[in-house]
Formats: C-alpha cells, sequence, structure tokens
C-alpha cells in the first residue's frame, strides 16, 4: 500500500466560454492535459451578467462532458431532438462521440449560478460513436453520510453510496465531499489511476507530507498510490475525481478532441458542410 501525496497545487485562471461566461478554469490550461481529463471548469456567480448569455449552440466531437449544476437552472437542447433543465445537484453526462450540436442557457435572470463541467477524453475506438447521455438528478443520486461527512457518489462507489455510471472504459471516480472539521476522508484510489481534488471552498490537508496552504477553489493534482487521505482543517467541500488513463496520442481544435490533426480538419470539414451530425 502506498499513501498518495501531493504532486501539484494550481490555482485556476480566470476565463470566459461561450458568449461570455465567467469561469475559472483549471485542467486544459496548466496542466493542459491530465489523462484522461481535458478540461475543467469552475463557473460562479451572483451577478447574472457574468452568466446571462451562456452558451448557444455549439459542436462537439470525441469526448464527454460531465456538467454537475451545485446552485441554479440551466436549460439543455440539441441537435439529437433532446431537450431538458438541469436544477441543483443534477448531473448531465455527455458522450458527444461522433458529433452533437448542443446549447446550454441559464434558466434564470437572477440568483447564484455554480457548477462545474469536465472534459473526459474518448478513446480512438469510441470517437465516432453514437452520442448518449446518463442523467442524474440529484433526488436519485447516492449519497453517503456519517457523523465526520457527507459524499455524493456521482461515478464509482463508496462503501454503499454507488453512481450509475458503469462499465465506462476510464473506471470513473467522482465524488461531491463535505468534510467536517478536524474529521477525515479515507478512500483507497486504483493505484494506475490519475486523480485529482478540487477544493471549492474550505481548508484541507492531504496526504502525511507538509504541504502549501490549499484552500477555496484550488486543484490539486495526485500522485499515483492508492490510500487517499484528506484531512478538513476547517468545514470544507470538495471534489475527488479519478480515471485510467487512455495513453493515446491526441490532437486539439477547439470543442473537438482527435487522435490526429487530419481529423480535426475532417471534423471542422463536416461541421461547416452541414454532415456533421449523423
Amino acid at each position: 500500500m502506498s499513501n498518495i501525496e501531493i504532486k501539484q497545487i494550481i490555482k485556476p485562471i480566470l476565463a470566459s466560454d461561450g458568449a461570455g461566461v465567467k469561469l475559472k478554469r483549471s485542467i486544459g490550461v496548466e496542466p493542459n492535459y491530465f489523462d484522461p481529463f481535458l478540461m475543467l471548469d469552475e463557473f460562479g456567480s451572483e451577478n447574472s451578467e457574468d452568466y446571462i448569455a451562456g452558451f448557444p449552440p455549439h459542436p462537439h466531437r470525441g469526448i464527454e462532458t460531465v456538467t454537475y449544476m451545485l446552485q441554479g437552472d440551466f436549460e439543455h437542447e440539441d441537435s439529437t431532438g433532446a431537450k431538458g433543465r438541469m436544477s441543483s445537484g443534477d448531473v448531465q453526462w455527455m458522450k458527444t462521440g461522433s458529433g452533437i450540436i448542443h446549447s446550454e442557457m441559464p434558466a434564470m435572470s437572477e440568483g447564484r449560478l455554480h457548477g462545474f463541467q469536465l472534459w473526459i477524453n474518448m478513446p480512438a475506438k469510441l470517437k465516432m460513436s453514437k452520442p448518449d447521455y446518463i442523467y442524474i438528478d440529484s433526488d436519485k443520486m447516492s449519497v453517503h453520510k456519517d457523523n465526520d461527512k457527507q459524499i455524493k457518489v456521482i461515478a464509482g462507489k463508496f462503501e454503499k453510496a454507488e453512481g450509475p455510471v458503469k462499465g465506462h472504459n476510464v473506471e470513473p471516480i467522482y465524488f461531491d465531499i463535505e468534510l467536517k472539521k478536524d474529521k477525515e476522508f479515507n478512500f483507497r484510489l486504483p493505484s494506475a489511476h490519475n486523480s485529482f481534488i478540487y477544493l471549492i471552498n474550505g481548508e484541507i490537508e492531504i496526504g502525511s507530507k507538509k504541504h502549501d496552504r490549499v484552500k477555496d477553489s484550488t486543484l490539486i493534482l495526485l500522485e499515483k498510490g492508492e490510500d487517499l487521505k484528506v484531512r478538513g482543517k476547517i468545514n470544507s467541500k470538495f471534489l475527488v475525481i479519478s480515471g485510467k488513463p487512455i495513453n493515446e496520442e491526441i490532437a486539439r481544435g477547439g470543442p473537438f478532441v482527435m487522435n490526429t490533426k487530419a481529423e480535426i480538419l475532417k471534423a471542422v470539414q463536416d461541421y461547416h458542410n452541414g454532415t456533421f451530425v449523423k
């Protein structure tokens, strides 16, 4: 057994996407890629001007997007004819595969909007597969609760709480954890996975070695290992996300992530000549 320690502590950069939605971006900048994770954005504001323009119709190919709403409401619509409304606590896990055009627009004109979007790479053999969705309503999410912590399980398993994402090629783990002051979260991660913690608020200590202070909106990349130990210095909320590396070359082109530059150029061509959606 090997204890998991911190590999790198990263403060997200301020960015904007869509039609000007303000967000904090970590994966996708530094590091550019943490196999199989391509991007991680935290969006959140009480000022509607920071989010009201939303994400008008845009394409994707070759990736999965996992949107997790902590607060607020978003309406979703796409080229498959699917429509839906995401509310506080809901998750939309979208496998874009061969191609999808979708929009995500705020269903609110005031109040706090807060959430995350994670991009996960797809292996070459699945990149041109049929688009697919998993919807997880907040009231149906598996939750573990004890005197020290609460864990919402989006993917993976913690004790008896198990997420609905099963048979996935990267064997993902995605937990939302609320940890009380001076209490510990202990978990055994697969030793071959790449794993990270995103601290949303509070302050935590990780592993057994001394490290720089970790407080609020911070990405913490973890060394490979098995035994993860997190202690809350104050009441804290954080995500634990882990996945099996795909170990393939990638080529990026905005909303498209493929294996070669030629495949990116084909995606752009398909989009512009109207043959993008199969």
